[in-house]
């Protein structure tokens, strides 16, 4: 019978996995002690990313693996059977987060334009909470009579309100609604917190963050967390744009620069109508331009699929490995619900 081998980063020799075998199960019985608890796809214990390989799951519960987690390179290996040779990695303590999931009815406190497309959304928790997420989390918001859509935090568990950027998309049902016809102090509800590109906090090296237009939220968030954590922390920051008009929150983003001598902070325009002082091109481009080596680095990336995806190439092509690599892909179509969705 034709087998695989899985080579997993924790472990110095490789799996030897039969075919229709799940990883686990080959760990198990080969003496690797990876991490296991049900062994039935509904815990999270044996969670792991997939570096290389192709790989199919069994049934699971999408309370132990969700959607977006899948989608982002996750598995379970007690469901996971390799169609190819891989390599994974299981996820440590520090990556682990849970939080308890809420369902918050929150009254709009405040929505502010930001740019010609774009409106900060703040609310005020009514019922529900308390409400704990990690930065770089996402919730499912709720508008009367409108499907949920998700959008990204972009502040912290203790500020006084949260807040969410939502950019409107043309024809947007529901950014449309909030931009336009949501009123102060209506009622809306909130689902979560969900979501795996969040700040790992064990880690306290240098950062490089990435948000290009509404991805910024959570890069905001992170970045906060970061810095509250540990004020001196080396973080560059690349705030990815069309065009001068689509930049926002400058004043914020300069203030903590100012305050953290670590903080810097690149604006990257990517099709300026009228010359202009800033940084042009692309912001994988600007940041390879700037780093001969990212050693001992983790990278945050939220934004458009394309800009996200060129990003994380253009880390993964200089060296960062996909365990340090944290993205999340905005769509920009409202039927279509990803790891942080902003519509």
């Amino acid at each position: 019978m034709s087998n695989f081998t899985v080579h997993v980063e924790q472990f110095e020799g490789p799996i030897r996995v039969e075919m229709g075998q799940t990883i686990l199960d080959a760990a198990l019985e080969q003496g690797f002690p990876y991490p296991h608890g049900c062994r039935s796809g509904n815990c999270t214990a044996c969670k792991s990313h997939v570096l290389e390989g192709e790989i199919d799951l069994l049934p699971y519960s999408e309370f132990a693996l969700t959607e977006a987690e899948r989608a982002a390179g996750m598995i379970l290996a007690c469901r996971a059977v390799p169609w190819s040779d891989c390599r994974i990695a299981y996820l440590e303590d520090e990556e682990i987060i849970v939080h308890p999931q809420r369902l918050l009815s929150c009254r709009i406190a405040a929505i502010e334009r930001a740019t010609h497309d774009i409106v900060v959304l703040k609310l005020a928790i009514e019922s529900g909470g308390p409400f704990t997420f990690t930065a770089g989390q996402y919730a499912s918001l709720e508008c009367p009579g409108l499907p949920g859509r998700d959008f990204s935090m972009a502040g912290l568990p203790e500020d006084d309100l949260l807040e969410f950027h939502i950019r409107c998309v043309p024809g947007g049902v529901v950014s449309g609604y909030i931009a336009e016809r949501a009123k102060i102090g209506e009622t809306v509800r909130l689902r979560g917190p969900f979501g795996t590109a969040y700040l790992r906090e064990a880690h306290l090296g240098p950062l490089i963050l990435a948000g290009g237009g509404t991805g910024l939220a959570p890069i905001l968030s992170i970045l906060r967390a970061a810095l509250k954590r540990d004020p001196r922390r080396e973080i560059a920051l690349y705030v990815g744009a069309r065009d001068e008009r689509d930049l926002y929150a400058s004043e914020r983003l300069d203030a903590l620069a100012r305050a953290h001598h670590g903080v810097r902070i690149e604006r990257v325009l990517s099709q300026p109508r009228t010359p202009t002082g800033r940084r042009t091109g692309f912001l994988c481009d600007a940041i390879r331009e700037d780093f001969p080596s990212f050693a001992g680095h983790k990278a945050y990336i939220a934004g458009p699929p394309i800009m996200v995806e060129t990003t994380v190439a253009a880390l993964e092509a200089n060296g960062l490995t996909k365990r340090d690599i944290h993205a999340d892909a905005f769509f920009a179509a409202e039927t279509v619900r990803r790891d942080g969705v902003a519509v």
